[in-house]
């Protein structure tokens, strides 16, 4: 599985911005804009407390039985894997759901912030920006809590 990469990320967060910001001026032309649910930001939240707790989950309990604790719950490889493969979904998803309220919010910004509903379109598109932010950094959270260690002898070659 490879790692998420910021470049990968910021690159589709950039292309659906700039593909959204051209769409909300071509749907304004016709005198209607689609609008930015309020709820946008609250599910990006929620998506990032999600894969926050996950992965404190995972730390504690790898910790836990690194520690050799009595009663420690081991993690199963299998599920620290689908809970990597959810981080990095999510963060995939969300640098595109967010490029297109970064372009919406941007064109928003820049000519209709006279009108408050407009302004508060706006404003959640902001807000729903910085909530996937947040998605971003507890996705590459999770994929460091879950990464597995670097075996030190892989650079050496076995003796013949």
């Amino acid at each position: 599985m490879k790692q998420l990469r910021l470049g990968v990320l910021a690159g589709l967060f950039a292309a659906a911005g700039v593909l959204s910001w051209g769409g909300a001026r071509l749907w304004d032309t016709v005198g209607t804009l689609p609008s930015v649910p309020l709820a946008a930001p609250v599910v990006l939240a929620v998506i990032a407390v999600v894969l926050l707790a996950t992965a404190l989950s995972i730390r504690s309990r790898l910790r836990a039985q690194r520690e050799r604790r009595p009663g420690a719950k081991g993690v199963e490889p299998l599920m620290a894997a689908r809970a990597v493969v959810f981080g990095q979904a999510s963060a995939l998803v969300t640098s595109l759901v967010c490029g297109m309220y970064g372009g919406v919010g941007l064109f928003l910004l820049m000519n209709s912030l006279d009108v408050p509903a407009r302004r508060d379109q706006a404003m959640y598109a902001g807000l729903s920006v910085l909530a996937g932010a947040g998605v971003v950094a507890a996705a590459f959270f999770l994929e460091r809590v879950c990464k597995l260690p670097d075996d030190e002898d892989q650079g050496t070659a076995p003796a013949a």
